[in-house]
């Protein structure tokens, strides 16, 4: 279940990085970029993933003695949720940038943005 978890995270950051960086519509590359960063999402949580332990709660299920060896670390889990916010953010960035880039010029192909160029 691992093994698949992480061969389906690896193959989602290649297709995004692919799509990333074969397309010229810029809409095309924020979705891919979308789609690398769910990837890595993946991969992270598949790497803190331990077969046959239980979640970091205590209870009467769990006792504190046997937690250490009983519980899955719960920080891969809170760093994905946390790249998850700042992902959504960064996506909302750059679709904003997107919409200007398209009302100022007309198109959002990168190769019609060439002022910045020396």
């Amino acid at each position: 279940m691992v093994y698949v978890s992480l061969a389906t995270g690896f193959i989602l950051i290649l297709i995004g990085l692919y799509g990333a960086l074969t397309n010229r519509n810029l809409l095309r590359m924020i979705v891919s970029f979308s789609v690398a960063n769910t990837g890595v999402h993946t991969v992270l949580i598949a790497v803190g993933y331990l077969p046959g332990r239980t979640a970091p709660i205590l209870d009467a299920a769990v006792p504190v003695i046997e937690a250490a060896e009983r519980i899955i670390d719960p920080v891969p889990q809170a760093l994905v949720l946390t790249a998850i916010v700042i992902g959504l953010g960064v996506t909302a960035l750059m679709l904003a940038y997107a919409y200007k880039l398209f009302a100022t010029h007309g198109t959002l192909d990168i190769s019609r943005f060439t002022e910045l160029k020396w």
